[in-house]
């Protein structure tokens, strides 16, 4: 899953960034509203988080303008203010829940988590599964033929994403997009990388393989025989 994090003090973007990564999430920040609209308008997300109070352009308007050009990506607003009015015009102003500040991040995460169920076209499923994988998504467990897999944050974030598009081919820049830090180095090896310490996880002991390289495109994640 991959964030917009639109706020300008330090200590909580902070906060907020380690802990949203801390779950495999991916999280872009912008530190001003203008630089928060641009990559809102120019940039696909599963959710938003949006301080009111922004330097060049504040959240509201911010938000306005992403609503104006039809982008539909679910906003959270964090305000200091925590009136009734104040709320009220963060709705309006179409985002779709509000959070005063001070916060638990465990309620942001569950909130953030709450929103991008909601968004989806059909219910949010609690479970992947592809061949002998099984992923449930509440529990964070991964097993496969009757094995459990312990993952590390990103690469069970990793195997979210291909098992979302399984028998689809999904390009290392696809899977940046979605699994990791919109300021990554395309020139990197870190899509390599992980995809290899998954496949040793994944693959290495089984019958077959289940993750393939498509030369010169991507990864796919299939049983071996389709």
């Amino acid at each position: 899953m991959r964030l917009l994090l639109v706020e300008d003090d330090e200590k909580i973007a902070s906060f907020i960034i380690k802990g949203f990564k801390a779950e495999g999430f991916a999280v872009d920040h912008a530190a001003d509203g203008e630089n928060g609209l641009h990559l809102g308008l120019t940039e696909p997300y599963d959710a938003a988080i949006v301080d009111i109070m922004l330097p060049n352009l504040d959240g509201l308007t911010l938000i306005q303008q992403l609503r104006r050009e039809k982008i539909k990506t679910p906003v959270i607003v964090l305000s200091a203010r925590g009136s009734v009015d104040d709320r009220v015009k963060g709705l309006q102003t179409g985002g779709d829940d509000y959070l005063t500040k001070p916060f638990a991040f465990s309620e942001l995460l569950a909130r953030v988590q709450a929103l991008i169920r909601r968004s989806s076209a059909v219910t949010e499923p609690t479970r992947l599964t592809a061949g002998e994988i099984s992923m449930n998504l509440i529990t964070r467990e991964v097993v496969r033929a009757g094995k459990k897999i312990d993952l590390q944050p990103l690469e069970f974030s990793l195997l979210e994403y291909l098992l979302r598009n399984a028998g689809r081919v999904v390009s290392k820049t696809m899977i940046m997009e979605h699994v990791w830090d919109y300021y990554f180095d395309p020139q990197t090896n870190v899509v390599e990388s992980r995809i290899y310490k998954l496949r040793e996880k994944i693959d290495k002991g089984f019958s077959s393989k289940m993750i393939h390289t498509v030369r010169g495109v991507g990864y796919v994640l299939k049983e071996e025989n389709n």
